[in-house]
């Protein structure tokens, strides 16, 4: 029997996303400090809801910077890996880690170097401005683009497949 989107979602205990196109809109500025990168607060917000209501949150990305580290510590993030060339592989090592099967974790990517790491996750995610074959791979797309709140988005999804949101709420007084 094929699961349906939100059971699929609802079996998430790990979301783990790509950085550069998911995190942000794919804007690489180089400054004479280094690498500069434009992440979305909605997003940060995003990773304190999910973990507070138990899910582990990872970032897996093909470059290296201090911006990603930095970013990744701010959010409190149970793992990175960076300078991955084979995502899938990273994804499967990554959950290890995590202590998660890949049948339940979500995996959020952009672009065709997240295709490995999205056929292995139980939950695969594409941002709406993804291109055409990760959307074709991805079990649900965002509506919101990289960088502009989509992995908030995904946070969402995933807490009321499991019925979790109304908790969510409680805490911000709604």
């Amino acid at each position: 029997m094929r699961l349906s989107t939100e059971q699929r979602a609802a079996k998430v205990e790990a979301i783990v996303s790509d950085v550069d196109g998911v995190l942000t809109r794919g804007d690489i500025i180089f400054g004479p400090a280094g690498e500069w990168k434009i992440f979305h607060v909605q997003d940060g917000h995003g990773f304190a809801m999910a973990r507070k209501a138990g899910l582990k949150v990872a970032l897996l990305t093909g470059r290296s910077s201090d911006a990603v580290r930095q970013r990744a510590s701010e959010l409190q993030v149970n793992g990175v890996l960076e300078g991955v060339e084979d995502k899938g592989a990273g994804l499967v090592a990554l959950l290890e880690k995590l202590s998660v099967e890949p049948g339940n974790a979500c995996y959020i990517g952009d672009d065709l170097v997240d295709i490995p790491a999205m056929k292995k996750a139980g939950f695969p995610v594409a941002v709406v401005n993804a291109v055409a074959e990760v959307k074709h791979e991805a079990a649900w797309v965002t509506s919101r683009c990289g960088g502009d709140g989509a992995f908030r988005e995904v946070v969402e999804f995933v807490l009321k497949s499991k019925g979790l949101w109304k908790d969510v709420l409680k805490r911000y007084g709604c």
